[in-house]
């Protein structure tokens, strides 16, 4: 594997440039996933804040917000890998309230939030209209692989060791799901931009391009 050195600054100019590429006639959603250390929050506010600049309509959504109710995520109990791999994410609601209305023949209004994980119940959020070229950022863990409908997609990835370091030690009850998420989809290679972030103030990105 190949990496190319880049500043984060650069980083978001990237992606950003790759996403104002597309038709503006249409809607355009993009995956932003990473491990929480990874920073994929960080970066999806700086690629939205540029595309506003650049007159693209904007929406955020995290996947966080999508989450299932704690009933159905702790069934398991509170510190069950395959459980935050498989259970976690509400895959229906991100699909019906965020992705498919952006898709052909969509609505065009989407909710940015669906469920107050620390409150355990709907948010209560009202939808949002996204105006044509308009983008949709969604920022979250575990993405990939599950067909998720979206135009472009990318992977902050970290190395089994940097993940260990950077995830909180409480958390640490998680890294069998993402070392089965990167075993079994290989998100660094499947997303459309992969980008190593050991050391996040130096990324580098993924270039499997034939030299």
């Amino acid at each position: 594997m190949r990496f190319r050195p880049v500043s984060p600054d650069v980083l978001a100019d990237e992606l950003t440039a790759t996403v104002d590429a597309r038709d503006r006639a249409g809607w355009t959603r993009v995956l932003l996933d990473g491990a929480p250390p990874s920073g994929v929050g960080a970066l999806a506010d700086a690629v939205g804040e540029r595309l506003r600049v650049l007159g693209r309509p904007v929406v955020r959504v995290s996947a966080a917000d999508y989450l299932r109710p704690a009933s159905l995520r702790f069934e398991r109990g509170r510190a069950d890998p395959d459980a935050r791999y498989e259970l976690w994410l509400d895959e229906g609601a991100l699909r019906r309230e965020a992705l498919d209305p952006l898709g052909p023949g969509g609505s065009g209004k989407v909710l940015t939030t669906y469920w107050d994980a620390a409150a355990d119940r709907a948010s209560r959020a009202d939808y949002t209209a996204v105006g044509a070229g308009g983008v949709l950022l969604v920022d979250g863990e575990l993405l990939l692989g599950r067909g998720l409908p979206h135009e472009l997609s990318a992977h902050l990835w970290l190395s089994a060791p940097a993940l260990a370091r950077r995830l909180p030690v409480g958390e640490h009850w998680a890294l069998p799901a993402f070392a089965r998420y990167d075993a079994e989809v290989r998100p660094l290679h499947s997303a459309d931009t992969g980008v190593r972030v050991d050391d996040p103030r130096h990324p580098a990105v993924l270039d499997d391009t034939p030299v």
